[in-house]
């Protein structure tokens, strides 16, 4: 004979994902590191175009930043490079390359919705602020009344 069956609020899943993540504007900490120097086949530095650094200061100064492991600046360094060919000589080819190498960083809606991060909008901070304000002080008074240090000078 079968087992019954659970109840189903011990049956449904709780599916809340471990990357799940209210990132809050104006909170990065870091400096954006530096794009790495590039050479020609003539040993020449090869100068990085002005959208791509614009791009790559407002990467950093994102709230998506503050996700970002120490390893992930490489595979960021390998997207900078393919934003700067895209700058030079755009191609649909190149275009699908970026989308692709993009994704992994959260840097469209889309792409935060998948990886289930949200940005924390000027509203939710003040509901977070009135509610934390609402709570009351953390630090609290003694009561009136005697006070026990007394004692030790009595």
């Amino acid at each position: 004979m079968p087992q019954p069956k659970k109840h189903s609020s011990v049956r449904a899943r709780g599916n809340k994902a471990s990357t799940a993540s209210v990132l809050r504007p104006g909170t990065v900490v870091h400096d954006a590191p530096e794009l790495p120097t590039r050479r020609d086949e003539d040993g020449g530095e090869v100068p990085w175009q002005p959208q791509t650094l614009e791009w790559w200061e407002d990467l950093w100064a994102a709230p998506m930043s503050s996700e970002y492991h120490s390893s992930d600046k490489h595979a960021l360094f390998v997207l900078a490079a393919l934003m700067d060919e895209f700058w030079i000589m755009p191609s649909a080819k190149l275009a699908g390359e970026i989308r692709l190498q993009r994704q992994a960083f959260g840097l469209t809606p889309y792409d935060r919705r998948r990886l289930e991060w949200t940005i924390e909008t000027a509203e939710e901070a003040k509901d977070r602020g009135t509610r934390r304000r609402a709570g009351g002080s953390t630090s609290r008074q003694p009561d009136e009344g005697d006070d026990p240090r007394l004692t030790l000078v009595q």
